[in-house]
């Protein structure tokens, strides 16, 4: 398995195990000072079941693609493909639509609903995307739980955990449609390093069932936990940025 930062396809135009293509991709903003490129240009590809990380300085770029590739926002040109779907060209319902399904998003700042209880912000992105029948969404809660192991919180609020127990619930509630995509932006960054440790190990997990995980952090100690490390500088991929990891 690896990273390719040009495209390669056979004979029928793609390349079987690729999940997604991101190719020549720019991102620019209007800013007070004029537009400013925060992707110039990126082509990758990600296989199926990888775990891989996306590095570089504040500004870098990195972030910005990983909204790419989440379909959390558009390139300026380039385009984008996930199983063979191009979600740059889709209208924004239909697009809503797709990510709702196709992809868990992890933020740094766990983002889960405080008014809910844990089991009730992980059963809301099935009641949104209709995904699994009402009556299974409350046990499909609870055995996602299990699975980050914090099954005891269920029944709490937010505020009432710790903050990598907040961070194992909100992996969880990403993986509640059964997404083959997760994407985490800096998911550890208010973790102490132990804590850390604990949830980039389930990012591992996750990827060895099948899930392909891209993580952007700047947790350098980490990074034997990844198979693969892109690094951005001023909106392009570094040469030799695909470094091989466990």
């Amino acid at each position: 398995m690896e990273i390719l930062q040009r495209p390669v396809v056979n004979e029928t135009g793609y390349e079987p195990e690729v999940l997604i293509d991101v190719r020549g991709v720019t991102k620019s903003f209007a800013t007070s000072y004029g537009e400013f490129a925060a992707l110039k240009g990126v082509s990758l590809q990600v296989r199926r079941g990888q775990l891989v990380a996306l590095t570089g300085k504040s500004g870098s770029g990195k972030s910005t693609l990983l909204n790419m590739i989440a379909g959390i926002d558009r390139p300026s040109r380039g385009e984008i493909s996930v199983a063979g779907v191009s979600i740059a060209s889709l209208p924004e319902g239909a697009l809503a639509a797709w990510r709702g399904r196709n992809v868990g998003v992890v933020f740094q700042f766990f983002q889960l609903i405080p008014t809910l209880t844990i089991l009730e912000n992980i059963v809301l992105p099935m009641d949104f995307c209709n995904t699994y029948p009402r009556r299974e969404r409350r046990e499909r809660a609870l055995s996602l739980l299990d699975r980050v192991g914090i099954p005891e919180q269920a029944d709490k609020f937010p505020t009432a955990l710790s903050g990598g127990q907040q961070q194992r619930a909100a992996i969880a509630r990403a993986l509640a449609n059964d997404p083959p995509i997760i994407v985490a932006d800096e998911p550890t960054g208010n973790l102490d390093s132990r804590t850390a440790a604990s949830i980039f190990e389930l990012f591992v997990e996750l990827a060895g069932s099948g899930k392909t995980v891209i993580v952007v952090t700047h947790e350098k100690d980490f990074a034997g936990y990844f198979e693969h490390t892109v690094a951005i500088s001023d909106g392009v991929l570094l040469d030799g940025a695909t470094v091989g990891g466990k």
